[in-house]
């Protein structure tokens, strides 16, 4: 970075504008997958999370080497998970619909692809809903330590293999392989992230030496969450204007397992994280929405409008409790 502070460039809107290209980016060569056929629950499973958590993964490595405060990683995923399942999906759901199932398929239940999407996101919401309880389970004592961290990576790097082993399976099954623009791909994602990480770190830094005021250091962890999320915001409204709902779910569902449990995990090794008073209604609000979606989805294959609207209001909930009360 020093031949942007020579530029006279280390400014916050710059790294701010970095962190957004560094999104597009991964964004524009997500989209170049999916057109190659890693698409639908495979993409947003497997490679989406990475990419739209990537910023959240990186907060919590800066702040662990940086001697940070657990409590604003907490915070950090907190905002970005409750976000991610009430905000990022309710929304586009009640300007749009959300249907996993088109209305053939809904109705005669033939089209059994669909209907195996459907079991698999259901499958995704419900290791969610298990995440986050085990979360609150090993947060109940109001810190979280080194085993526990170590707990949380375990789950997320099972959960991780079980989906691998899947895609590769299933490209076994189809006699496909991978193409050689995927490699070129991940060049280019790697690009990306390492524009996160330089973004991240600055605007921490740059961050932690404000000490009043709303943007401050005190609300780091909601700051740099709505930061993280606004890549999340791009991919929901994107592929929710598609109707493309199926990306819709797993790009947000996904991405909630990079912040729980592997970035809470990951700060955990550098020191025991002490959990903020937030932590109670985050995981109720949360547990509440994956337990919405799980009976929609599982129900009749899409999420009402008029239950995307109780989201979002889910959601003002969660800014009320978190920062005006």
């Amino acid at each position: 970075m020093i031949w942007i502070e020579r530029a006279g460039l280390a400014t916050p809107w710059f790294f701010v504008a970095v962190f957004l290209v560094a999104s597009f980016l991964m964004v524009w060569r997500l989209e170049s997958m999916a057109a190659e056929g890693m698409e639908g629950t495979v993409l947003g499973t497997v490679v989406m999370p990475y990419c739209t958590g990537m910023s959240n993964l990186i907060f919590a490595i800066v702040l662990g080497m940086h001697g940070g405060s657990g409590a604003e990683v907490v915070t950090n995923c907190l905002v970005n998970n409750v976000t991610n399942l009430t905000l990022l999906v309710g929304f586009p759901a009640a300007l749009w619909g959300m249907s996993v199932l088109p209305d053939k398929a809904a109705k005669s239940g033939q089209d059994c692809s669909h209907h195996l999407k459907r079991l698999s996101m259901m499958l995704t919401l419900m290791a969610v809903l298990f995440f986050t309880g085990t979360a609150w389970v090993v947060g109940r004592r109001r810190e979280i330590g080194l085993g526990e961290g170590l707990i949380l990576i375990g789950l997320f790097l099972c959960w991780q293999a079980f989906h691998v082993l899947e895609v590769l399976k299933s490209n076994r099954r189809q006699n496909k392989t991978f193409r050689r623009m995927l490699a070129i791909n991940l060049v280019l994602l790697g690009v990306g992230t390492y524009g996160t990480y330089v973004s991240t770190d600055w605007l921490v830094s740059w961050l932690s030496h404000i000490k009043n005021g709303f943007i401050s250091a005190r609300h780091m962890g909601w700051l740099s969450g709505w930061l993280d999320v606004l890549p999340n915001g791009l991919m929901a409204f994107y592929y929710g204007w598609r109707r493309q709902a199926e990306v819709v779910y797993t790009s947000q569902v996904g991405d909630a397992h990079i912040c729980i449990p592997l970035c809470i995990g990951i700060f955990a090794l550098y020191k025991p994280i002490v959990v903020p008073p937030i932590f109670e209604t985050g995981v109720l609000i949360l547990g509440g929405a994956t337990l919405v979606h799980l009976i929609f989805i599982g129900t009749c294959g899409r999420l009402p409008r008029a239950i995307g609207w109780l989201l979002t209001a889910a959601y003002a909930v969660f800014l009320y409790k978190g920062l005006i009360k």
